[in-house]
């Protein structure tokens, strides 16, 4: 069995923001050489999320607005999260909904993806540096 474990880091300006990580994860598939098995991307931080969907930017733009609407940022004395001097509890929600992981079957070398889907970062409490893990296990 194959396998390949890398790390990927963002810094997101701002609190909140999406990337499309699918083409850096389809490259790290290519360099696994694994041709059928599975591919595991996970945030590794508790206010950031993986999920997948369409890279389409008006979803992205409805997911932020809906996002705020079920867990607003402020005020953040409504949250006893905050109480610890913290003020992302938010944060904590809007990953929770979004997901921690996707776990992508590889095929034929390649993400075997329904269509229209992507693979994207979403982060919560940015302006500073956050990992991604991807483990690609297979043949």
């Amino acid at each position: 069995m194959k396998s390949l474990t890398e790390y990927l880091w963002f810094e997101v300006p701002g609190r909140r923001g999406f990337v499309n990580i699918t083409p850096t994860v389809e490259n790290l598939v290519r360099k696994s050489g694994v041709k059928e098995g599975l591919c595991l991307v996970n945030a590794m931080h508790i206010t950031a999320s993986v999920f997948i969907n369409d890279a389409e930017n008006g979803l992205l733009h409805d997911y932020e607005v809906w996002l705020e609407k079920l867990a607003p940022h402020a005020p953040i004395e409504q949250y006893h999260h905050n109480r610890t001097g913290e003020d992302n509890a938010d944060a904590h929600m809007k990953r929770q909904i979004m997901g921690r992981e996707v776990v992508v079957a590889i095929t034929n070398g390649k993400l075997d993806f329904g269509p229209w889907e992507q693979i994207f970062y979403g982060e919560f409490d940015g302006n500073r540096r956050k990992r991604v893990l991807v483990k690609i296990i297979g043949e």
